[in-house]
């Protein structure tokens, strides 16, 4: 494992590096950290993240550590545990760093943003992550323009930069980011203020980036003035002349920017006020003076009381070392080079405000009131206004009709005859007083008691847009995705929604949730009894269905999302055998839905559509039409798509549908491409990485309801993801959540329909390597067998299902090469998937292993994979640690997620129920052992449902036991006491039969 740290000196981001302790690079001389990165891996591990460091920018610094009894601590247990005993002291370690230019610096934390995973195995440390978060503060002050030139003397020379200008409340922002540096931010500069630094390292990516978005400029003049201003945007910005008249410019400058310092630090800001006309003067609007107070907004001092000489002296103005009227005729003057007016007002000898008309308001409104608040003066303007204008807006509906009942074949192809209405503010406007409004040729202008901002261009606009579709038809397809905010209309029109009437309005105010769907009475055949929130999963699912919408059912982990689905099959096969369903979902998981279906829905005849003998052309069209359901993996959805396009499916179903949220992968498009009557989406993460997941999925699901990949992006991915942009998240929220049903184990409505503890077999497949090593020991094995008696076979045999449950955990550990381990093993590749799952909701885990070696292995790919500590109990770990492992898991609030415990120490004697999940991950087969393990999380002081995952290779051995011990035969009655010894006694067939390796075993 690595960790990345970054401090800051001389305009350079320092980046040092920890290793774990198991690494071959470790150091150990006296005064150099025993973790060093070392040159070599630190650059290794940079240019595997993204980053080019020239080994000239190598060097060994000091960094200060606290520490314990001669050894620093580590800053993760993931690179190691810390010392026992001891007050940590603060002491000096050598460590190889790499110093990044701020070019380089803003690419890397542009990399880190948002990940706590850099790359496989490399975590990005607290500090690091600070500095991601001072990065995004200056690239804020750059994008507001909150930045001065500077002359600053470095190292015996000159150089022209460009520097924050923190106004108003960025001060506040500035301390509070200073206050919240981590120690070990400064660990390489401990001498520095934690502001100081701060400011040095928000300077020098304001000055990369304001270089790096402007051209180079050479002014012809040869003053210093006119060199100050070129080396302003060169490389370098050295500033070359006499000593003489570099001093004397730089002495300048700071005269220059003492007014703004002195402003900035002020107790109070000039503030405008823009107030109405009243009643009697319907022309006449002002801008009034004030004073703010800075600390309290909500005081409000007017320019009269600051030029009265004698309020001037109160206790409100008088404070140390301020002056209220030359401030405030200084702050005037200011502002006067944004608003002409404001210059005008000062030719009066106590300046208080200045009138205009409806056009200077409207002007005010647009263009002054904006530049006036980015320059740090208040700005206080009437509610009714807000950033997009006036409240009232001129806005257009569209109504529909539909005097229809549903029935009758109608369905979202209908054609329906519909009309626009035009309104502001919510008021209906007729076209008569549209032209009225029209011919008063005012931007601003009232309408029954509203102010509302128009202009020529926006009414000649809605003129054009009301003559031209004024009335029309359209589908109901189309009247659905306009309800939803979906429709464009032309300039600054604004949508505001539909009306509907009859079935279409019935429809979209169940879509909207504004009136509930009749709830499905569970299928006939179905062998199970749904609980509520299933009933109204399952419900939801055949509403949609019935409407050919697609849907997402994104319930949480565990809560049932497969009998949900087979639910609906059922019912629809029941009323009439039609035509199949595509079941798609990883290799990993086609044995589940095979046994869950037979399990709960054993009248539905059901297809593997997986393995080197599958069917493939017309023979595989016909059979495919005699099943209900047809299950196939992604991996054969790009490759045998010709044949998958052959058939009318009546359905579509994709489990894990994250694996389509890549639009660009041969699998998401060929899924787009199929058609059928409806379709599914199943997933616990609709939303992995970020909200661009969303549109391959809901595209897949309803074509067009998000608009091209291109449109997603520019109003939905950049303002959300780029922006925060509460407005388009919203919006978003409203096409999406009609389609999405999101369910979690935490809803007190969810909590009080489940179990206490709900146990689940997880199917896992092999892979083409573990299939050749296990076929090869049971070849193996099979001839010592049949020529050993007594004591000898039973070893073998013991030995042989040691063995074959090793290669069903993984090969790595079969073979014992410490050789890599990810895409190697479906029971791995299975695990990780589901722990993803967890992890992102905030669960917490218990794993079992029987194989001490196996937990070892675990914890290290987990920790490499999710950037998380992973803890591992075995019968090694002492006491004292044992009972901190346990404290750190139940206790901390951010402890470790991944709790990994070997069958026999962890098995007894632990209260564990911070764990919600655990996983079985090879089975001891013996149910009172496995049960016994299960009850360290589901015991007294459990507050969760719990969840029991038993993982299972399909087609080994460990399906034919598992069988065995589940229909309670007179062989499996002797497990609950004797763990494996029954098997020694089965005969030389029985065991060819138990150790055969089926064909859906295997992974394609």
């Amino acid at each position: 494992m690595f960790a990345l740290h970054a401090g800051f000196s001389a305009r350079r981001l320092i980046l040092w590096g920890e290793v774990s302790g198991n690494t071959p690079l470790r150091r150990t001389k006296s005064g150099v950290h025993p973790n060093d990165a070392g040159p070599r891996y630190l650059l290794e591990t940079l240019a595997a993240i993204g980053v080019r460091v020239a080994h000239s920018g190598i060097a060994t610094m000091e960094v200060s550590l606290p520490s314990v009894r001669g050894a620093p601590l580590a800053s993760s247990p993931l690179i190691a545990e810390p010392p026992a005993g001891g007050e940590p002291k603060i002491a000096l370690w050598k460590v190889t760093t790499a110093a990044l230019e701020p070019a380089a610096a803003l690419e890397l934390l542009c990399l880190c943003a948002d990940k706590e995973l850099l790359h496989a195995a490399t975590i990005a440390g607290i500090d690091l992550t600070y500095w991601v978060t001072a990065m995004r503060f200056a690239a804020a002050l750059a994008a507001r323009q909150q930045f001065l030139p500077d002359l600053v003397s470095e190292n015996g020379r000159f150089h022209a930069r460009w520097r924050a200008a923190y106004i108003g409340r960025d001060n506040d922002r500035r301390s509070a980011l200073a206050a919240a540096m981590p120690p070990a931010a400064r660990a390489l500069t401990p001498q520095i203020a934690a502001e100081t630094l701060l400011d040095d390292f928000v300077d020098t990516l304001i000055d990369e980036l304001i270089r790096a978005s402007s051209p180079s400029k050479q002014l012809s003049g040869a003053a210093v003035h006119d060199r100050w201003l070129t080396a302003l945007h060169a490389p370098a910005g050295v500033l070359t002349g006499s000593e003489a008249e570099l001093h004397a410019l730089h002495l300048q400058v700071r005269e220059w920017q003492r007014p703004i310092a002195i402003a900035a630090n002020a107790p109070y800001r000039l503030c405008f006020r823009l107030e109405e006309p009243k009643p009697d003067a319907m022309e006449t609007w002002r801008v009034r003076y004030l004073f703010q107070a800075r600390n309290d907004p909500s005081l409000l001092v007017p320019a009269e009381t600051v030029w009265n000489a004698k309020a001037a002296k109160s206790r409100l103005l008088s404070q140390a070392g301020f002056q209220p009227r030359e401030h405030l005729l200084f702050s005037l003057g200011q502002a006067s080079g944004i608003c002409p007016r404001i210059e005008e007002s000062l030719k009066s000898p106590a300046p208080a405000g200045y009138e205009f008309d409806a056009t200077g308001a409207h002007d005010f409104l647009n263009a002054k009131a904006i530049g006036l608040e980015e320059a740090g003066f208040g700005v206080m303007l009437p509610a009714w206004w807000s950033r997009k204008g006036t409240k009232a807006r001129l806005s257009a509906s569209a109504h529909v009709k539909s005097p229809f009942q549903k029935g009758g074949g109608l369905s979202l192809t209908t054609l329906l005859d519909f009309q626009w209405q035009l309104s502001i503010g919510g008021e209906n406007i007729t076209l008569a007083e549209l032209r009225a409004l029209a011919a008063m040729k005012a931007p601003l202008v009232q309408f029954r008691g509203q102010w509302v901002q128009l202009n020529a261009n926006e009414i000649q606009t809605a003129l054009e847009f009301w003559k031209k579709k004024g009335t029309g038809q359209t589908t109901a397809r189309e009247v659905l995705q306009m309800a939803l905010g979906a429709a464009e209309l032309p300039g600054p029109l604004e949508f505001s929604g539909v009306t509907a009437e009859g079935w279409v309005g019935d429809l979209i105010g169940k879509l909207q949730g504004h009136t509930p769907f009749t709830e499905t009475p569970p299928p006939d055949g179905l062998l199970a009894t749904l609980r509520p929130y299933q009933i109204r999963g399952y419900s939801w699912l055949a509403f949609l269905k019935e409407w050919g919408l697609g849907a997402c059912l994104a319930d949480d982990m565990g809560l049932g999302k497969t009998i949900q689905t087979l639910s609906l099959i059922q019912r629809d096969w029941s009323v009439a055998s039609g035509a199949p369903v595509l079941l798609l979902c990883p290799t990993s998981v086609i044995g589940n839905w095979q046994r869950e279906a037979a399990r709960f829905t054993p009248q539905l005849p059901v297809m593997v559509h997986h393995g080197l003998g599958r069917m493939r052309g017309g023979s595989f069209v016909d059979l495919a039409r005699q099943h209900a359901i047809v299950l196939s993996s992604y991996a054969l959805l790009h490759r045998d798509f010709e044949h998958l396009k052959e058939v009318s499916w009546g359905g579509i179903v994709l489990d894990e549908a994250q694996n389509i949220k890549n639009p660009e992968t041969k699998q998401a498009t060929a899924a787009r491409a199929l058609t059928a009557d409806y379709r599914i989406a199943l997933t616990g993460t609709p939303v992995e990485n970020n909200v661009g997941d969303l549109w391959s999925i809901m595209d897949f699901l309803n074509p067009g309801f998000l608009g091209t990949r291109a449109e997603f992006k520019r109003n939905f991915f950049l303002p959300i993801q780029s922006e925060n942009n509460a407005a388009a998240s919203a919006a978003l929220k409203q096409r999406t959540g009609p389609f999405i049903l999101r369910r979690l184990k935490t809803d007190q409505s969810i909590i009080s329909d489940l179990p206490q503890k709900l146990e689940m077999k997880v199917f896992c497949t092999l892979t083409k390597e573990q299939a050749s090593l296990y076929a090869a020991v049971v070849d193996e094995s099979l001839k010592k067998i049949e020529s050993s008696e007594g004591i000898q076979r039973k070893g073998v045999v013991l030995a042989t299902l040691a063995r074959l449950k090793q290669i069903c955990n993984h090969p790595a550990q079969f073979l014992g090469d410490n050789s890599p381990l990810p895409g190697r093993s479906g029971k791995l590749s299975r695990l990780t998937e589901m722990l993803e799952e967890a992890i992102s909701v905030g669960d917490r885990v218990l794993i079992f292993s029987q194989f001490s070696e196996m937990g070892e292995m675990l914890r290290l790919h987990l920790q490499e994979t999710f950037g998380r500590e992973a803890l591992f109990l075995h019968g090694g770990v002492p006491k004292k640690k044992r009972d901190h492992m346990v404290e750190r898991f139940q206790d901390e609030p951010d402890g470790p997620p991944l709790f990994i415990l070997s069958l026999k120490a962890g098995g007894t004697g632990l209260n564990l129920t911070r764990a919600n999940h655990v996983f079985h991950f090879d089975r001891w087969w013996n149910p009172a052992v496995e049960n016994q393990a299960t009850d360290r999380a589901f015991r007294i002081g459990q507050k969760k449902n719990v969840q029991v995952h038993k993982f299972v290779c399909a087609g080994t051995l460990e399906e034919r036991i598992d069988e065995m011990i589940e229909q309670k035969t007179k062989v499996a009655a002797g497990v609950l006491g004797a763990g494996e010894s029954w098997l020694t006694e089965l005969s030389t067939t029985q065991l060819k039969n138990l150790f055969a390796l089926q064909k859906t075993a295997v992974a394609e």
